[in-house]
């Protein structure tokens, strides 16, 4: 597994909810002296140990808040930063008594000059917009200046083409400025909006606490969005909502760990791997515009040459599978699965999380992967191992969330011209009770309809069970191509027979009619390629397999780079509408 894939690993809670979201709490934020006390367990630690480990607590794992320069050393290279827009000046629209005072003895205290400060820096050499919210000035609140800092750090990313890291920590709204406060959530969104519109990349990192207005608005309209273990993310505080309703809370409520599983955000990256991290993934959204530029064929020279240097696999010598026979090896345990080939084909992935809206689903994995030194966007149904692992993977049948992760990362790959690559292995979309609750027809609708139209090249891939609409609404793209021993059906073998013959035990003589072998398929211009297998595919002859597949993905990317977005379209319409 990649990575960042171990960066996203959980984490125990580590701090303990706010008293009071705009007003300032009394807690170690790496002051001077020997010792501090941990946020988390209570024990008392050496400084300079919790300092060398990245203001974690080296007993319990427990995160330190940082200040501004802290967390400007631990990101941009040394002597990089320069700061913007310090000439802003704090009003009292509501001409709050001691608002004034207030505001020149935090600037005293902390030096900064507001809650935020932003500024151009480099990240391993990599020129980036960077901002840095601090819980230390009025808990991080927006209020006017914090706004149009923001707002102007995004108009000038976006003069210049270049991307936005935003570390958040805010109590929200700065009650304070009243409305004027609250009109800051919308300028900031809409500054987003144009960056996001000029294909430039946005990556916020929430850290405890981040909520309110602030979540509101600019911390969770990133293209990734990541938080710091443990960190407080949230809209209203937990203590009102407990309150409000009455209930006693769930472990972990709200806290990073919590929205990654909910589908909210992308992952949790340990403060160790913090800076890797910000570069890896300013590296790929830059790789991402140098290499593809639709319509220009000299860029097709950009790609390293890719060649099996083992010939293909064949099948001569083979005695020919029955349809029933490929649907056993279709649904066989021992088939690698989406990750299996992600692995082979790909020189590194990236998993992102989550539909933005309710829960990760883990029968759809998705994330960045490179190939060939060009960012793609790789996707895929993913069955579990075991008992477990199909528990947690729901047998490779996805849920509504499941397609709008998916259709969430193929907008975002259109967005910076990245070729999205899927593999599909389900037996048919998620079916119960709460499916249809949350629109799974709408889901998989949704994303035909969407796929239909993305403008960058895409390729599907079947590897496994194609099951009906399950199956499809991974695989509207320019070319479909399955293994040989994968099927690809409007439904089941036994809910055929079900439906057309009331007997589901005649599935093995469904199967022949069907027409569900990559063969048959091949024949009837359903699918562009087979690609072969010297044996039922399984972890040890994946390379083999993985080889030809790497060579195939060559091909099709050096042909669609001919193409522009438009051409693109059309001709995947055209595909289908020949059917």
């Amino acid at each position: 597994m990649a990575k960042l894939k171990h960066m996203f690993k959980k984490t125990a809670v580590l701090f303990r909810d706010r008293e009071d979201r705009n007003q300032e709490k009394k807690e170690p934020s790496a002051p001077e002296g020997l010792w501090l006390k941990c946020p988390k367990c209570g024990e008392v630690v050496y400084r300079d140990d919790v300092k060398a480990h990245g203001y974690v607590c080296p007993k319990c794992e427990g995160y330190f808040r940082i200040g501004t320069r802290t967390r400007i050393r631990m990101v941009a290279d040394t002597g990089t930063f320069q700061e913007w827009f310090t000439d802003l000046e704090t009003e009292n629209p509501l001409e709050y008594p001691g608002y004034e005072e207030k505001i020149a003895d935090l600037q005293e205290k902390t030096k900064l000059h507001e809650a935020v400060t932003v500024g151009k820096c480099m990240v391993n050499g990599l020129e980036t917009v960077l901002g840095v919210c601090d819980a230390r000035f009025l808990m991080g609140s927006m209020g006017y200046v914090v706004g149009e800092k923001i707002t102007r750090a995004f108009e000038r990313a976006t003069e210049e083409k270049l991307p936005v890291v935003l570390f958040t920590s805010s109590g929200g709204a700065r009650m304070q400025e009243g409305i004027v406060s609250l009109m800051q959530m919308a300028k900031t969104s809409a500054a987003i909006r144009k960056h996001s519109e000029a294909g430039l990349f946005y990556l916020p990192i929430l850290t405890d606490p981040t909520t309110g207005g602030v979540t509101a608005s600019f911390a969770m309209l990133g293209d990734v969005i990541l938080a710091e273990p443990g960190a407080l993310i949230g809209f209203a505080g937990p203590r009102v909502i407990a309150q409000t309703i009455g209930q006693k809370l769930p472990e972990g409520f709200q806290r990073a760990e919590f929205l990654v599983e909910k589908g909210i955000i992308d992952g949790v990256v340990e403060r160790q791997e913090l800076k890797e991290t910000v570069w890896k993934l300013l590296k790929i959204h830059q790789d991402s515009m140098k290499y593809i530029h639709y319509g220009k064929t000299q860029n097709v020279e950009n790609f390293p040459e890719i060649r099996s240097s083992r010939g293909k696999a064949g099948t001569d010598g083979k005695s020919e599978l029955t349809a029933w026979e490929r649907v056993e090896i279709s649904r066989s345990k021992e088939r690698p699965t989406t990750l299996s080939y992600v692995q082979q084909i790909f020189d590194e992935f990236l998993e992102l999380h989550g539909d933005r809206a309710f829960r990760d689903d883990g029968a759809v994995i998705g994330g960045i992967a490179m190939f060939g030194g060009q960012p793609v966007t790789v996707i895929g149904q993913q069955k579990g191992k075991n008992v477990k692992e199909n528990i947690y993977r729901n047998f490779g049948m996805a849920s509504p969330e499941g397609y709008r992760k998916a259709l969430r990362l193929m907008k975002q790959a259109e967005k910076f011209g990245r070729p999205v690559v899927t593999f599909v292995d389900t037996p048919g979309a998620a079916c119960g009770i709460e499916a249809e609750e949350r629109g799974q027809g709408e889901a998989i609708a949704r994303n035909l309809l969407e796929m239909s139209g993305i403008q960058t090249p895409m390729v599907s891939i079947l590897i496994g069970e194609g099951g009906s609409g399950g199956a499809l609404g991974l695989a509207v793209t320019d070319e479909v191509w399955m293994m040989e021993n994968a099927t690809y059906s409007i439904l089941s073998p036994e809910g055929f027979a079900s439906i057309l013959w009331k007997d589901g035990k005649r599935a093995k003589e469904a199967s022949e009619v069907m027409k569900i072998t990559a063969k048959d398929l091949k024949k009837l211009q359903i699918i562009e390629k087979v690609i072969r297998e010297p044996e039922p595919a399984n972890e040890e002859n994946l390379p083999e397999i993985a080889e030809e597949i790497r060579e195939d993905l060559d091909g099709f990317l050096r042909k669609s780079c001919q193409k522009t977005r438009e051409q693109i379209v059309e001709e995947r319409y055209e595909r289908f509408r020949r059917m």
